[in-house]
């Protein structure tokens, strides 16, 4: 019986019907015994079964419950991940499903309405337009070509044409003048389609690929992130896809790892949910050490988003998560997914910017704004 219900569904899963989340890829550690040789034997001969190693999980309890409860009713998902170690503290997809009771509701489940929704873990499997949480890819890809973000200049006028293409700021805004930072505070499309077109399609494409779009992810079942753009691609793709929408698709755990990163100094860390193994009888079998999976930066462009994500928090478009007693850097998106301007709303950041503790990526689908 899985006490919790619908909480873990996505990632402790069920062990019915050919097994699910953790009850499917670590079967292995839950058959196999690690008590002592004695009390195998006395169990042999009293025809009991010796009982399985047990799985501790990263997974915090506490958020778990509390991201389960923001989502409810809603459809999207919540990543949380400690950037220093790879822990993933909570994560939480919506709408879900009662693991107790999959064998009955199995019919329901897998139906052809039902396909992408209760089964599917959002956090992993879903894939969808970044909108502005994109930017950072583009800001990195302008401080690897500039060398610097001092200097930049626009001014806004609230929309941006090329070539007969024309993007809008969100609502027609019009932010006036700007530099780097105030323009990526105020989530400045215009500005972020003008720098696209400066920096062009194959340099857009390297710096993507260098936070894994278009690769595997350290995961072991994660749906990969698509980047078409390249140096043929034309202006008005490029200035789409800079702004984070265009044909680029992502998953919120790759969002989560790219944040994750640009938090821990530039190095990302193997994102891991089984903290140990234990035996029946307490002893520890095996522990899981934190392990670097590759630098997708250096300190100082890590550095340097983080600069720009804080912006956002002190004087941009997260300025909601200001001044609450706790520090935070983040980037908000909203990502049109249809022609009439619907959008899902995304957000990514972390909290105690001077050594952050936590790392977020929320999408909410048909949420709104960022």
């Amino acid at each position: 019986a899985y006490p919790y219900t619908n909480w873990y569904a996505h990632t402790v899963g069920y062990s019915v019907l050919g097994g699910y989340g953790l009850e499917d890829t670590q079967k292995l550690n839950l058959l196999t015994s690690h008590v002592d040789f004695w009390t195998k034997l006395k169990n042999e001969f009293l025809g009991v079964k010796t009982q399985g190693d047990t799985l501790v999980t990263t997974l915090d309890s506490g958020l778990q419950d509390f991201c389960y409860r923001q989502l409810d009713g809603k459809t999207g998902s919540i990543t949380v991940v400690e950037p220093s170690t790879g822990k993933i503290l909570a994560m939480v997809s919506s709408p879900n499903f009662d693991p107790n009771t999959v064998e009955e509701q199995w019919s329901w489940l897998t139906s052809e309405e039902n396909t992408t929704q209760n089964m599917m873990n959002h956090a992993t499997q879903g894939t969808y337009p970044p909108g502005s949480t994109f930017k950072v890819v583009t800001a990195l890809d302008y401080f690897r070509t500039k060398g610097s973000l001092e200097g930049f200049s626009y001014l806004c006028e609230g929309s941006i044409t090329r070539e007969d293409h024309t993007i809008r700021c969100y609502g027609g805004t019009v932010h006036g003048q700007e530099d780097f930072y105030s323009a990526f505070a105020n989530s400045c499309n215009s500005a972020f389609a003008e720098i696209g077109t400066m920096l062009g399609g194959s340099s857009l494409k390297k710096t993507a690929e260098d936070l894994l779009f278009n690769k595997s992810l350290p995961l072991s079942s994660y749906k990969k992130s698509t980047f078409t753009l390249n140096g043929k691609s034309s202006v008005a793709e490029v200035m789409q896809t800079a702004i984070g929408q265009g044909n680029t698709l992502v998953s919120p755990m790759h969002m989560a790892l790219i944040t994750s990163a640009i938090a821990n100094g530039g190095e990302l860390m193997k994102p891991y949910l089984i903290d140990s193994v234990v035996s029946s009888d307490g002893e520890t079998v095996k522990t899981t050490e934190p392990e670097s999976y590759k630098r997708l930066m250096t300190t100082n462009e890590a550095n340097i988003l983080g600069k720009l994500m804080k912006g956002v928090v002190e004087n941009g478009t997260a300025s909601a998560l200001n001044g609450r007693g706790y520090t935070v850097a983040g980037k908000t998106g909203s990502a049109e997914f249809d022609e009439n301007g619907s959008s899902h709303s995304w957000f990514i950041g972390y909290s105690n910017v001077d050594d952050p503790d936590l790392v977020v990526a929320i999408i909410v689908e048909n949420g709104g704004t960022g």
